[in-house]
Formats: C-alpha cells, sequence, structure tokens
C-alpha cells in the first residue's frame, strides 16, 4: 500500500531495443530503472516510487503506455519536465503528466491495450529490423488473417504464453486480432510489403502476444491448420509442444486505454 501523499499519472513511449524490458533486472538496463535514475538526478532526492502500467518484455517498444508516481511532496512538472526528457535522451519520452487521487489504482484503471506486432514478406534492410521481423518463406497473407480470427474470443491460453509456476489463471479475452498492411514506417531502408498483427484485450500473459504471432506465421507458411490453433485452445491443458515466441523487435504497445479516458 502506498503511504505517499501525492499521485501523478504519466503517459510515456520509448524504443524498446536497448532495455530488458520495463521492469528493474540487477544489473540490466530496463526502462524502469532509466526512469528511476534520471527522476532521482532531476528532481535531487530519491524520496518516490514509481509504478508501471505495462511489463513489457525486453525489446519491445512503447508507443503510448501510463506509469504512476508517488511523492511525499506537490511537485511541479512544468519546472521539471522538459529536464526529464533531455536526461532521457529521446529513447523514452514522458508524454504529459497529471495529478490524480492517490488511491487511483492504475492496474485496475487500465480497460484495454492494444498491440501491433510489424514484419515484413520480402527482404528487409538492416536499418529497418529495428521495428519489424522479415518472414523469409513465401507466405499466404489470406491465411494468416483467418488465424488471427481464430484467437477472439475468451480462452485459456495456456498453450499460447510461457507458463510461470506462481499463475493459476490463463483465461484471457482477446477483443479483436486482425492482420492487415502496415503504412506507419515510411522511407528508402523500409520494404513495401510491410504488414502487421493487431491485437486488443484487457491484459496479456507473458509472451502470448509474440506467440500468437508465431502461430499465425504458421498457418500462413504452410506448417499448420487451422485445427491446430483452435484444438490448443480447445485442450489447453493438453501437453502440446512448446511454441516459440516470434522476435521481440516488432512488437509495440500501441495503444493503452484507461477507464477514466
Amino acid at each position: 500500500m502506498q503511504t505517499k501523499a501525492f499521485s501523478y499519472l504519466f503517459s510515456i513511449s520509448y524504443f524498446g531495443a536497448r532495455y530488458k524490458g520495463w521492469a528493474i533486472q540487477k544489473g540490466q538496463p530496463t526502462v524502469q530503472g532509466k526512469l528511476e535514475r534520471v527522476f532521482r538526478f532531476v528532481l535531487g532526492n530519491d524520496d518516490f516510487t514509481i509504478l508501471g502500467g505495462s511489463r513489457t518484455d525486453s525489446g519491445v517498444s512503447c508507443r503510448h503506455g501510463y506509469f504512476q508516481f508517488f511523492s511525499k511532496e506537490a511537485i511541479d512538472w512544468t519546472v521539471y519536465l522538459a529536464s526529464l526528457n533531455e536526461n532521457l535522451a529521446g529513447e523514452i519520452q514522458l508524454i504529459e503528466v497529471r495529478e490524480i487521487n492517490r488511491d487511483f489504482n492504475l492496474i485496475e484503471q487500465i480497460e484495454a491495450k492494444t498491440y501491433r506486432y510489424y514484419f515484413s514478406t520480402g527482404s528487409t534492410h538492416s536499418f529497418a529490423t529495428a521495428y519489424m521481423a522479415t518472414l523469409f518463406a513465401e507466405s499466404d497473407i489470406e491465411k494468416m488473417k483467418d488465424a488471427a480470427s481464430l484467437f477472439r474470443g475468451e480462452y485459456d491460453f495456456r498453450a499460447f504464453c510461457t507458463p510461470s509456476v506462481n499463475k493459476s489463471n490463463y483465461r484471457r479475452e482477446v477483443i479483436s486480432c486482425r492482420i492487415s498492411v502496415a503504412n506507419d514506417f515510411q522511407g528508402e531502408f523500409f520494404p513495401k510489403n510491410q504488414w502487421m498483427m493487431e491485437i486488443k484485450g484487457k491484459g496479456f500473459l507473458h509472451h502470448q502476444v509474440r506467440k500468437i504471432m508465431r502461430a499465425i506465421w504458421y498457418m500462413g507458411l504452410g506448417e499448420w491448420k487451422r485445427e491446430d490453433i483452435t484444438q490448443r485452445l480447445e485442450n489447453p491443458t493438453q501437453d502440446w509442444e512448446k511454441i516459440p515466441a516470434a522476435p521481440a523487435h516488432g512488437l509495440i504497445l500501441w495503444e493503452t486505454i484507461l477507464k477514466t479516458d
């Protein structure tokens, strides 16, 4: 339970390629770790607590996320925001901040999250590989679209995540999941045949989005049929062969929607 009197809600974006995810890990560069170091430097104290709204994996980026900041004293962020962003050096950006009630619970207030996974079905310049994965074989996009539709709904997704001994509930609802043409990245280094998976839900399990992406690729490559997905959704506790997660660099937390928005 937080005892600090003042609470602030920050919206944030970051390029995750150089970070080992959001959560602090000893001896590793993480988004939360960088935030805490910069806040300590700019504010001149460490009497604060940061609570993230999404624990993104190593290498995953975020276009629109949130974190909650607790402090004992009121803070005029107009004095500090520019300096914070300058010291975060661009890879992490604080978009805006507002004071909120101390009882506000960020995790409970998240209504939905949208992730986008970008990939190319042709050759990709090495400069573009920080933003999208590449399929090096001929792929059937229509089959991928069909595969994506199978994940919509509420299921036990333990066959499409990395299970944990501390987790007992693997039921999650996927509000929408689709494959479509992508045009968010433009320029001479980006391929013309860009695609993305866009998936929306209230919350996701560890590696769930990346394993769903891999399963969709399997169908597009002709390695799986529809039954390979539906059977895993209908019989999640069966001893299925593990699905490797798709590479992290194609994944972006695109949007976070709060109930109060």
